[in-house]
């Protein structure tokens, strides 16, 4: 009887186990994304009390990385498409979820004493930073529109880049004065204390700006984190993107 008896205990705790397990969802999200996203999982928790949200947050392709080398990830939000296709074709995302579903501005800021207006004037500074290309969307779009304007080479071979790991350090160079100025999403400028938008980068210079989202594979069979995937299309949720300056794609 008794081994009859701890054989319940074990399985019910076994179940208890399983249940709370059901309820996490473990969020890789780009860190341009960092602020907003901690204001929609409050949100998402609001209605959903006993889920909880493990979120990680890093540059697109570092994340899309560490997905494929089996890090738990339930949602993956991108900077870029690249990164998600990446995962598509890995087969590590649920066919048929991905999808655009905010859109930013890529823009240049520094402090005051650096008044420039265009990307020719970028070779007149000493010190400009961005996220790294090979891993950091906005680093990649930043690449892109200083190819067009030809100016990166030129300042690749001043070494007068200066690489970050992702977006928010970027703009942490910049806000401390540590470089002249700084490549980063219009979204991230907000949140600056002391350095200002200089000038828009011209749209037609680079990609658009296209946040997608998407379920994994695991994510798939997860029904919180499904219904977090559910909560992004809400007018409540549309509304937060909004209010921290990304256009929601409606």
């Amino acid at each position: 009887m008794k081994l009859r008896g701890y054989t319940i205990i074990f399985f019910l705790q076994l179940f208890l186990v399983s249940g709370v397990q059901a309820q996490t969802i473990h969020l890789s999200v780009a860190a341009s994304m960092t602020d907003a996203f901690r204001e929609l999982m409050a949100g998402f928790k609001a209605h959903h009390p006993k889920a909880e949200l493990l979120p990680n947050f890093a540059s697109s392709g570092s994340l899309a990385k560490q997905i494929e080398q089996g890090a738990p990830a339930d949602i993956y939000v991108s900077a870029n498409p690249k990164w998600m296709q990446y995962l598509v074709g890995k087969k590590l995302v649920a066919a048929g979820t991905d999808r655009i579903f905010a859109y930013n501005q890529l823009v240049f800021v520094g402090e005051t004493k650096s008044p420039i207006a265009t990307l020719a004037e970028l070779v007149d500074l000493e010190r400009i930073a961005l996220g790294s290309p090979q891993n950091v969307p906005a680093g990649q779009y930043a690449k892109q529109a200083m190819e067009g304007a030809g100016v990166y080479a030129l300042l690749e071979q001043a070494r007068k880049l200066v690489m970050a790991k992702d977006v928010r350090q970027a703009l942490i160079y910049a806000d401390r004065g540590e470089v002249d100025g700084a490549f980063v999403y219009k979204t991230d400028a907000l949140l600056a204390t002391k350095a200002h938008i200089l000038f828009i980068v011209p749209k037609n210079l680079y990609d658009r700006v296209a946040y997608p989202v998407a379920l994994t594979t695991s994510g798939a069979v997860n029904d919180p984190a499904k219904a977090f995937y559910g909560y992004l299309k809400s007018d409540e949720a549309i509304a937060i993107l909004v209010k921290y300056g990304f256009e929601p794609d409606h």
